[in-house]
């Protein structure tokens, strides 16, 4: 139990060393973009001069040196205040961000569900019957999804279901009229909002990761264990599922773990594309306002949830190999 809480305060301290790099790069590259969050508040008033602009920086404490402010933001994260958006209404940035975040999460994570239940079984299966039929077939899919961008399918499927045949609505969360409708009735209209977007998430990553999936199942079925349950006269299936399948998930976890960011980073296009208010929307305004604590806010909160993905990626290791928990106490 020493040796394990060893580990956890290792790993702790190493995510700490990695967040706060993260926040340091992160806060110097905002800055060097051109413009200010200022421009947009005099540049299109013209009773605004130079004089106004120095009082809103001042304001904003943007006339401070680059590390005085980074060491101020780093004080008030500390406190869990994200500092007030310089854009829009001006509310807290945690207010911001908390409005949005359930949309975003939740298509996330519908959509890694949806992800492993699609790979992993066509991974599986490509691997069990290589060469085959299906192994061909599934093969071309996939190669058509890794060449599609996830825009351009975004856009067609909202020409094709939106307009030539209005089966699904094409932008925003909800339709006109929600109020009036009924509980069922609402709920049936938001999940027609969320179907298209899901699929293009979920088309954006089920692919590559049935890819692995296949490759690594591959790898284990040439294992000499394999061949020895093989040998004892066990059925294919408890070859395959018991014996094949938990050793073959190990690089679907790692690749699991990775993909958060991409999801995040995803949610960018594919919001904007469909007019969705979420965390991938509200990063892209205030990228285009120049609300530095907004940026910032969003950006820290993908580099949790990019470390939590990792650290839940450790734990998968283990639960699905128990070697590794073992050599990792051997090793001390």
């Amino acid at each position: 139990m020493g040796q394990v809480l060893k580990k956890i305060v290792i790993k702790l301290l190493w995510v700490g060393v990695v967040f706060l790099g993260i926040t340091v790069i992160s806060f110097w590259v905002i800055h060097l973009a051109p413009g200010s969050p200022t421009d947009l508040q005099t540049t299109l008033n013209p009773e605004a001069g130079v004089e106004a602009r120095l009082q809103l920086e001042k304001l904003y404490g943007l006339d401070q040196p680059l590390h005085v402010q980074y060491v101020g933001w780093l004080k008030r994260l500390v406190r869990l205040d994200f500092g007030q958006s310089m854009s829009g209404d001006h509310r807290p940035v945690w207010d911001k961000i908390k409005e949005r975040l359930p949309l975003t999460f939740g298509m996330n994570v519908a959509s890694l569900i949806l992800t492993l239940l699609i790979a992993v079984p066509i991974g599986v299966a490509a691997a069990w019957w290589r060469g085959g039929a299906f192994d061909k077939i599934s093969t071309v899919i996939v190669f058509i999804g890794f060449a599609m961008p996830g825009f351009w399918l975004a856009l067609l499927l909202m020409l094709w279901l939106g307009i030539a045949w209005p089966i699904l609505p094409i932008s925003g969360l909800t339709s006109m009229g929600f109020a009036s409708m009924s509980g069922p009735e609402q709920w049936w209209d938001v999940t027609k909002h969320l179907i298209l977007p899901i699929f293009i998430y979920t088309s954006g990553s089920w692919a590559g990761m049935s890819r692995f999936m296949r490759s690594s199942m591959l790898e284990v079925l040439r294992q000499d264990y394999i061949m020895t349950a093989r040998a004892k006269g066990l059925s294919s299936r408890v070859v395959l599922f018991k014996h094949a399948l938990r050793n073959a998930l190990m690089p679907v976890i790692t690749i699991l773990g990775l993909s958060v960011p991409a999801l995040i980073g995803g949610s960018v296009i594919i919001e904007s594309i469909f007019a969705l208010p979420g965390l991938g929307q509200l990063f892209y305004q205030a990228v285009m306002a120049r609300d530095y604590p907004l940026i910032m806010g969003s950006l820290v909160l993908g580099a949790v949830l990019t470390l939590a993905g990792n650290l839940l990626a450790d734990v998968g290791y283990g639960l699905a190999d128990p070697r590794i928990r073992v050599g990792s106490g051997r090793d001390r």
